[in-house]
């Protein structure tokens, strides 16, 4: 049975209009119990129900109308994947993170073309949700203020929807925060960027600008020239390039169990 009680207090909304109404969907209790303690310890988030199944996801969904679904696939009665469309046929524009355990390749993709903003493996920390949510704040709040004058504008919401959800593994000793630092530093660069010139930008070391560069262009996401100067070797020179649908550098996955 799912739990569809409000947050907030009696009497009145602790959280006011600009509050994120989540449904936690996960098939075992007491998962769904700590993702929803999760959840309701990041601001502006508050969990509005929680379902168990599928049907109850839906039904949940119908009643609550909450912003975001945090959706686990491994569900008795259905696949998590499955849930999607039956929302955006009931006229639920809702967004949705997958939190689940599934590492299938087919299963990822199948996210990605659902259009998921997220999704996290488990088992994870707090932190690790704590981040997405907090992500997902700013575009959600950036797309929902967007004004399209021109094509520019079309292409910042396409940008801002897209978000870093899904991305291609990376590879050990790299994290999160420096590639999205270093892939800021990129995408703003007016034509190609060096490593050194992207050190001096982000203030990491010209040896970890390069290796993520380096990352950045064997995913696809950046595309490299060479600069020759009159003496020593060619300087690689490196430009964002917007890559697949789904193939975006982020977080990479992290092993464990759970459904």
């Amino acid at each position: 049975m799912s739990d569809t009680s409000r947050g907030g207090t009696p009497g009145g909304d602790t959280y006011g209009a600009g509050a994120i109404d989540v449904l936690v969907v996960d098939d075992d209790f007491m998962v769904a119990r700590v993702h929803r303690a999760f959840v309701d310890r990041v601001e502006p988030f508050r969990v509005v129900g929680v379902a168990h199944t599928g049907e109850e996801a839906a039904r949940a969904a119908d009643a609550l109308h909450p912003d975001l679904v945090l959706l686990d696939l491994y569900l008795p009665d259905v696949f998590g994947l499955d849930v999607i469309p039956r929302l955006r046929t009931a006229g639920h524009d809702c967004d949705v993170m997958v939190v689940s355990a599934a590492r299938e390749a087919d299963a990822v993709r199948g996210a990605v073309r659902r259009g998921v903003v997220d999704y996290l493996l488990k088992p994870f920390e707090f932190a690790d949700l704590r981040t997405r949510l907090e992500r997902y704040a700013v575009r959600r709040g950036r797309l929902l203020a967007a004004v399209v004058r021109s094509q520019a504008d079309v292409d910042r919401v396409l940008a801002e929807a897209a978000g870093p959800a899904v991305p291609d593994a990376l590879p050990k000793g790299m994290s999160v925060e420096t590639a999205e630092l270093v892939e800021r530093a990129l995408r703003a660069a007016d034509g190609t960027l060096s490593a050194a010139e992207c050190a001096a930008l982000t203030g990491v070391s010209r040896v970890s600008a390069r290796r993520y560069l380096e990352h950045f262009h064997a995913v696809g996401s950046a595309e490299v020239s060479l600069r020759y100067g009159t003496t020593g070797r060619p300087e690689r020179r490196y430009r964002f390039r917007e890559p697949d649908a789904g193939r975006r550098t982020g977080d990479g996955a992290r092993a464990g169990s759970g459904s």
